[in-house]
């Protein structure tokens, strides 16, 4: 059963206190009344309303007073003014002192009734945002990963195992889960968080250049070694090196790099002296490895000593609990960054968001929050910051939702859509 917001009416005039009373209560509010500042303090302190909707003039203590009051002992209470026409001045001299909107005499009911709706909404945002922050500093691991579900824990622990040794591991999962992020919580949770982590993305360099970017090169090796270069295996030294997108490594390279694993050497191109080297190895795919080394497209003997450990990251919709601590943490990070004030996500656009399945997982889920809150002209989220392709979703929900009851569903044609 809905709790019902508590409305307080405070007003000299005993019709206008009826009908405000009549007006919410008929909309489901519960609602009590006032004569006057003194009387309103009282009710404010024992029952504790969420809406207060005060007249500016009354004998004795004016609402301006009573504002002051709430602001001092109750500031998170919305405070409404109703004043007539012509009183402008003190309107804005209420909004200045905290007041959350005005509205005035003679007022339209419809018009009243959105004010005080759109306030508590905007005050249940707030407090829904309040709630996600505090749950946020419980939530987050290994200073990288926000969220709580089974699937996730799962990840966390075994992160917890494999750093406190030395041994291999391979990370497995689609693109945009989080694999680099394990890596660097392995490394910075284990004994060699001090030294280097090094990160070689294998698909991303020239297959001419990965020998030299892994193991290093000296002065006159080939055309354009002007002078020594260290390989990122020996700037990894006593450290970690991530190799994502391990699929992509040559096969001529992985020759090499097995030999590295079992003998603990480098040998630089265009030496003949090998260097130590004390380096831990992670790396990480979102291909089919067992496919690859069947289709003899990967060594065998290099992904047996690679995948010592195996480590699977979710999918975004098979962790949907997290979505929205996730969805809160991109909002505090991309306020901070673009210098905004952004308090939350309308429900339109959440109900939008959480229908959504992620193809590009919380790579995607991130870049739809930075670019709402970078176009976001208010402090709210609404469905039209949202990319096109989830806001159409959201508009499709809504729009079925509310036919449902009357023209029924086809179901098989909403989810082929």
């Amino acid at each position: 059963m809905n709790v019902k917001s508590k409305v307080l009416v405070v007003d000299d005039e005993l019709s206008m206190r009826e009908l405000l009373a009549i007006l919410f209560e008929t909309d489901g509010y519960d609602v009590q009344t006032a004569s006057d500042v003194t009387g309103a303090q009282q009710i404010i302190d024992e029952w504790n309303p969420e809406v207060i909707l005060s007249d500016l003039n009354m004998p004795g203590d004016s609402g301006i007073d009573l504002l002051r009051w709430v602001k001092k002992r109750h500031p998170k209470l919305i405070f409404i003014v109703i004043t007539a026409f012509g009183s402008n001045q003190s309107a804005v001299e209420a909004l200045k002192l905290g007041a959350a909107n005005y509205v005035l005499k003679p007022f339209n009911n419809d018009e009243l009734r959105l004010v005080v709706s759109r306030a508590l909404g905007i005050r249940n945002i707030e407090l829904e945002n309040s709630r996600l922050k505090r749950q946020l500093s419980d939530d987050l691991h290994f200073g990288h990963f926000v969220g709580n579900s089974p699937a996730m824990l799962e990840v966390y622990e075994m992160i917890r195992r494999v750093s406190r040794s030395r041994i291999n591991c391979m990370i497995l999962g689609a693109s945009g889960t989080g694999k680099e992020m394990v890596a660097r919580s392995i490394h910075e949770s284990g004994a060699r968080a001090s030294n280097p982590f090094v990160t070689i993305n294998c698909g991303a360099i020239p297959e001419n250049l990965v020998e030299s970017e892994l193991f290093g090169h000296v002065k006159g090796a080939f055309t354009s070694a002007y002078r020594d270069k260290l390989g990122l295996l020996e700037v990894a030294n006593h450290g970690t090196i991530f190799f994502d997108e391990i699929d992509a490594l040559p096969l001529s390279t992985q020759v090499k790099l097995l030999r590295v694993i079992q003998d603990k050497k480098v040998l630089p191109v265009g030496s003949v002296t090998p260097v130590d080297v004390d380096t831990r190895i992670l790396c990480a795919s979102n291909a089919d490895m067992e496919q690859l080394v069947q289709q003899g497209l990967f060594r065998e003997d290099l992904y047996y000593r690679l995948n010592v450990v195996e480590l699977h990251m979710p999918l975004l919709r098979e962790r949907m609990g997290d979505l929205e601590l996730l969805i809160q943490h991109f909002i505090q990070r991309f306020s901070q960054e673009y210098g905004k004030q952004i308090l939350g996500v309308s429900p339109d656009a959440i109900k939008a968001l959480k229908s959504w399945s992620y193809p590009g997982n919380v790579r995607e889920l991130q870049n739809a929050i930075e670019r709402s809150v970078a176009l976001s002209l208010g402090n709210i989220i609404q469905l039209d910051d949202l990319p096109s392709s989830i806001g159409e979703l959201g508009n499709q929900v809504s729009t079925t939702v509310e036919g449902f009851a009357e023209n029924g569903l086809d179901l098989d044609a909403l989810l082929a859509q």
